[in-house]
């Protein structure tokens, strides 16, 4: 089997899937990181023979047949379309991109370049949802109705050490997030179990500031404990999920209904899964009701299990890897994430707006493209120069304290 040479830029978040590039017969060629200290941690992890850089553009310029973008969240478009016109696969981790014109943008390059581009999404691929994707193609559940995902993810204010390391400086990306854009956690499983598309969307906020009393340093700008978002798609199914959310306890939620029963993964559970039928629905050799942890029905089960996120780092380099060699459309490719990448950012929108909805662009159409491909509003500072031109949160008045921040930056530099 041909071996395909990749890159990855962004070693923090990239040397999780060092394993899964080798196990998949992928060459490790390059690894490019600003950061000295990551770069020592993530040079114990790879053979003398991958050659290290500490700038973009020298990395470019490495031979590879693929690379794996694992910068930050909101900076991925620029870098992605670059490799596309050079004629070089993407990967490419969360979001596709930023801003509406970074959607635009990425799919024309896209259309045009020889290359193949993928959204290095994970969570479709978690033991749970692989099974809520064959419930759904398998057809028991009759037609999809309504789905829910949710992505809960609260942190201490009393964890520095975790501020320390998510949250570097002052203008990191995290502190700006608004509640609703980082979606691709909770929407892609959805999307990818059922087939559907968000075509309209609107959102509300869940008010939940970092208060002084829980969270004595902190840096972020986004007062809104969650974004609770509502689309109705392309099937005519409704969805309801949110973005990262921060209530109650750590949990990864997902239900799927459809005319005929549903299926959902069990909170603090596992892997498991409650599968059940109208009692005039049980197919043949089930029961009405169905509680079981579900197999993984993949052939590469062994690496799986070892792998990060539930298995689900391994198999997006395994699915990337499988697209470029078989010359097939990837599962996440360039139109199912920019469509997510849409969808958080006028759920952002709509949720400053109370609820106003918005209408989903399907980037296929030139005439959506034109709509939106000078669309630059943004809730982020870059490395390129840009600064925020719309508040990460819903009420636009809040910011952290000058006590909270002064804590939070001494926290920092340390």
């Amino acid at each position: 089997m041909k071996k395909i040479r990749i890159g990855v830029f962004g070693v923090k978040r990239g040397s999780a899937f060092f394993d899964a590039i080798l196990q998949c017969n992928g060459d490790l060629v390059a690894i490019c990181d600003s950061d000295p200290v990551a770069m020592e941690e993530a040079k114990k992890k790879v053979s003398d023979s991958v050659v290290t850089y500490d700038n973009f553009e020298d990395f470019f310029h490495h031979p590879m047949d693929a690379v794996f973008l694992a910068n930050y969240f909101n900076e991925h478009a620029q870098y992605a379309i670059r490799y596309l016109e050079k004629g070089v696969h993407v990967l490419s981790e969360c979001t596709a991109g930023a801003t509406m014109a970074d959607c635009v943008a990425l799919v024309r390059a896209a259309e045009k370049s020889t290359a193949k581009y993928m959204l290095a999404e994970n969570y479709p691929f978690m033991k749970f949802n692989r099974e809520v994707k064959r419930i759904c193609d398998g057809g028991t559940l009759g037609r999809i109705l309504y789905a829910e995902g949710e992505y809960n993810h609260p942190v201490s204010g009393a964890d520095t050490g975790f501020f320390k390391s998510a949250y570097p400086f002052v203008n990191h990306w995290r502190n700006y997030l608004p509640a609703a854009y980082y979606i691709t956690h909770s929407l892609a499983p959805l999307m990818y179990a059922t087939g559907a598309n968000p075509r309209r969307v609107t959102a509300m906020p869940v008010y939940g500031p970092r208060d002084e009393a829980n969270f004595p340093a902190s840096g972020k700008h986004c007062s809104d404990c969650a974004a609770i978002i509502t689309t109705i798609n392309d099937d005519k199914s409704v969805f309801k999920f949110t973005g990262c959310a921060a209530f109650g306890a750590h949990s990864n939620s997902y239900r799927v209904c459809g005319e005929k029963g549903q299926i959902e993964n069990l909170r603090g559970h596992g892997f498991k899964v409650m599968l059940r039928y109208n009692k005039w629905h049980v197919p043949e050799g089930m029961q009405t009701e169905n509680f079981y942890e579900p197999e993984w029905h993949h052939p590469k089960e062994e690496f799986i299990q070892k792998s990060g996120h539930g298995g689900g780092d391994f198999q997006v380099i395994d699915e990337f890897f499988n697209s470029i060699l078989e010359d097939k459309k990837p599962p996440f490719d360039v139109y199912f994430a920019t469509r997510m990448s849409a969808v958080a950012i006028l759920a952002h929108r709509s949720l400053m707006e109370e609820g106003v909805p918005y209408d989903v662009p399907d980037f296929r159409k030139e005439e959506d493209r034109v709509k939106w491909e000078n669309d630059r509003e943004t809730p982020f500072y870059d490395t390129f120069g840009g600064t925020p031109t719309v508040s990460a949160s819903s009420d636009p008045s809040y910011h952290p304290t000058e006590e909270q921040i002064s804590a939070y930056k001494k926290i920092i530099e340390r």
